[in-house]
């Protein structure tokens, strides 16, 4: 396999961190599949690095479970059980409503403009089906939540549990449509009038709403046999 992955090239100032950061961007904003093979060669080709700082990156994405070491020369984005997402989605509807009320309780206005204009360049993308642009502008919306809320360690463990739904919620959210974004602009009213009850429902009932739609791609998703 000799397959460009469309990567930047990196410099050499902090190499290791910055591809650890560009792979974990990639699987959050599903540009891997669910069962997708990655070689170290074609990452590190892409990236324009040698292999040494992809292989220590893919080593973090392991830990973090993000990826799967099937050999010492393959590792594959892993096909989510419908057991294990259920458990991640009980853990974001706790995580991700303690983050919507800490919003509604801190947000300015200017943290409030900037939630408006996501929500509405996401509505344009989904009106155009610009489906990549609006995955990653419903990822960037919900990491802003943890942001405004100031919750430097609360964002550190949602980026851990994004880096293992992503390949998912990318492979289902075409399928989804706007039913991804609805209740988006009920949790932005609800920081608006700094209701932090009403936050809270609103980002639990936008990770719920989502769930029948990810749970019909699981069932048509098999883990690769090669």
């Amino acid at each position: 396999m000799n397959e460009t992955f469309g990567f930047q090239a990196v410099a050499h100032d902090n190499l290791g961190e910055v591809v650890y950061g560009q792979l974990s961007e990639a699987l959050i904003r599903g540009r891997f599949a669910p069962g997708a093979r990655l070689t170290i060669r074609d990452l590190a080709q892409s990236l324009g690095t040698s292999v040494t700082p992809v292989r220590d990156a893919i080593l973090r994405l392991i830990q973090d479970e993000a990826l799967v070491q099937k050999s010492a020369r393959e590792v594959r984005v892993p096909v989510m059980t419908l057991e294990r997402y259920l458990e991640i989605r009980q853990i974001r509807v706790k995580l991700e409503g303690l983050g919507a009320r800490e919003a509604a309780l801190k947000a300015t206005p200017d943290d409030i403009a900037r939630l408006r204009d996501l929500i509405d360049r996401n509505e344009h993308a989904i009106a155009i089906e610009d489906w990549s642009g609006a995955l990653e502008l419903n990822q960037t919306f919900h990491f802003a939540l943890a942001e405004i809320a100031d919750m430097a360690v609360l964002r550190g463990i949602l980026g851990r549990l994004w880096l293992q739904m992503g390949p998912l919620i990318a492979a289902s959210y075409e399928h989804g449509g706007r039913a991804m974004i609805d209740h988006h602009h009920a949790l932005l009213a609800a920081i608006e009038a700094r209701d932090a009850d009403g936050a809270e429902r609103a980002i639990v009932d936008d990770i719920k709403g989502a769930s029948s739609v990810i749970i019909d791609r699981l069932a048509a998703l098999k883990p690769a046999g090669d």
